[in-house]
């Protein structure tokens, strides 16, 4: 018997990516895609028989963590493994925090990635190499629960400023490095030192405090 799953990005290529690796498994069936998480759970309204969902972070509307949190919330039985390219430390530990099963990076293979939906199913927790010893580091010395206001004393660089102002204006991540003559994968990492030094983990969020703080 298939087992159904869904994939949530908002990049359909990277959707398409994701059908591929796992077309040669003929025991695993996508039932949906969707590019948010509120399409997500819109869908899931429409059909819940989905077992396991391989969720993207970054997304517009609502983001992967806050979805994770949601479905756990209304789904618990479904399994959730966050499928994305950020492997920074607040990340992760939102991640787990919002009830996430398993964190993988988008590089996986297609051998990787099937396993880990396999384990993940039987109860076990499918992790990157790399995302497990952070996260084993994380166990060791915790986070301390982000405060609401960031300390004055936290400054954004100008290029995280430049990169801001474009995000907030609702460019895609592909439009920015474009704008700014930089790559894409600069993009992420500036954002994702935005999101670090702000101590928040969505666009909205970082945008809003910004405002807030007078950065842009």
């Amino acid at each position: 018997m298939n087992t159904p799953i869904a994939i949530i990005d908002d990049n359909n290529f990277l959707i398409k990516s994701v059908k591929d690796k796992l077309s040669f498994f003929t025991d695993i069936s996508i039932v949906f895609t969707a590019n948010d998480g509120q399409q997500c759970l819109e869908k899931l309204n429409l059909n819940a028989r989905v077992k396991l969902i391989l969720m993207d972070i970054e997304m517009p509307r609502l983001n992967g963590i806050e979805a994770t949190a949601q479905i756990k919330q209304k789904y618990p039985q479904i399994k959730i493994i966050m499928l994305t390219v950020f492997d920074d430390d607040e990340n992760i530990f939102k991640a787990i925090q919002s009830g996430a099963d398993g964190y993988l990076l988008k590089e996986t293979s297609s051998p990787e990635l099937y396993n880990a939906i396999l384990q993940t199913l039987e109860g076990g927790a499918a992790m990157t190499p790399s995302i497990a010893l952070k996260t084993l580091n994380l166990l060791r010395s915790p986070l301390p629960i982000a405060n609401n206001e960031v300390e004055d004393s936290v400054k954004l660089t100008g290029r995280e400023v430049e990169v801001l102002e474009q995000l907030a204006v609702g460019l895609p991540y592909k439009s920015i490095a474009e704008n700014l003559i930089i790559s894409p994968s600069t993009v992420r990492r500036h954002i994702e030192n935005i999101y670090k030094k702000l101590q928040v983990h969505s666009k909205v969020e970082a945008i809003e405090l910004a405002k807030r703080k007078r950065i842009i």
